[in-house]
């Protein structure tokens, strides 16, 4: 029998962001935060860092923005700052060793985060129908829990794996077909109406129920959460092989600078966004 598994006390985490406009549009409209937080204070952090889950939760998060003019940048902007308000008030509960109602408290963050949205786009002639994704990781000693609602996507690789596995759902229709089996990768990639949203914050939706998740997850395991300016220049397999690859092994290398780099030289126009965090 195989024994129970043993939860660890705290956990250390490496964290690696990188974001750039790409070879089309002029502004970036994707965001991404990093985020650590207690009972007494919220940090923001940089887009490189090593910290311990001993007294704080970390929560990551990766935002596409949409709209006319700035608006997508300005709602992905929103997106991403709304969790650093919403998500410190449930410190209590994790540090208490919280092993339910996650989905209440990511449900909560996604739907005020939406009201949000739409409230601004409705305000402003600028904003109007102002829309944006939101893939969320929230990490404490032992759990991750996620958030999502959109086409940005949250991967999992564990320490002893060579396959990639996407724990956020595609809110499209072609990604619908691709999880039933009716396309293949390279098929769901290329589709003519893979980027039509079915679900965004903001916009006219009317409700919005975000997916939502947990991983136990344990040292050596590798989590990214990127924009689909990522997913347009690389497949998985490419995935797997950039966070593997000797270059990002080295002391000084940059896993998400790495995977925007190599998504734009293998075609991507779209802005590209990385966040990739490690379990050591």
């Amino acid at each position: 029998m195989k024994p129970p598994r043993v939860l660890p006390t705290s956990s250390t985490l490496k964290w690696f962001g990188w974001t750039d406009r790409g070879k089309v549009r002029a502004h970036n409209e994707d965001s991404f935060l990093a985020l650590q937080f207690n009972h007494q204070e919220i940090q923001h952090l940089g887009r490189l860092g090593e910290a311990t889950t001993a007294n704080a939760d970390f929560a990551f998060a990766v935002s596409d923005g949409m709209g006319g003019a700035n608006a997508g940048e300005f709602a992905s902007r929103i997106a991403v700052e709304k969790i650093t308000t919403l998500l410190p008030r449930s410190f209590k509960q994790s540090a208490a060793g919280m092993a339910t109602g996650f989905e209440d408290i990511l449900s909560e963050l996604f739907t005020e985060t939406h009201r949000a949205l739409a409230f601004v786009g409705s305000s402003y002639e600028e904003t109007a129908g102002m829309e944006a994704t939101l893939s969320l990781c929230w990490f404490t000693p032992d759990w991750m829990y996620f958030g999502h609602v959109g086409d940005s996507r949250i991967y999992y690789l564990p320490a002893a794996a060579n396959e990639i596995k996407q724990l956020s759902h595609d809110d499209t229709h072609v990604g619908w077909l691709f999880r039933q089996g009716k396309l293949n990768e390279r098929e769901a990639r290329t589709h003519p109406r893979r980027s039509v949203l079915q679900k965004a914050l903001g916009g006219g939706n009317q409700f919005v129920e975000p997916q939502v998740g947990a991983v136990g997850y344990e040292t050596g395991d590798t989590f990214l959460l990127c924009s689909d300016g990522v997913i347009e220049g690389l497949y998985d397999r490419d995935l797997v092989e950039v966070l593997r690859s000797p270059e990002c092994a080295k002391a000084n290398g940059n896993p998400a600078q790495r995977l925007v780099n190599e998504a734009l030289a293998k075609g991507c126009r779209d802005n590209t966004t990385a966040l990739v965090v490690q379990v050591v």
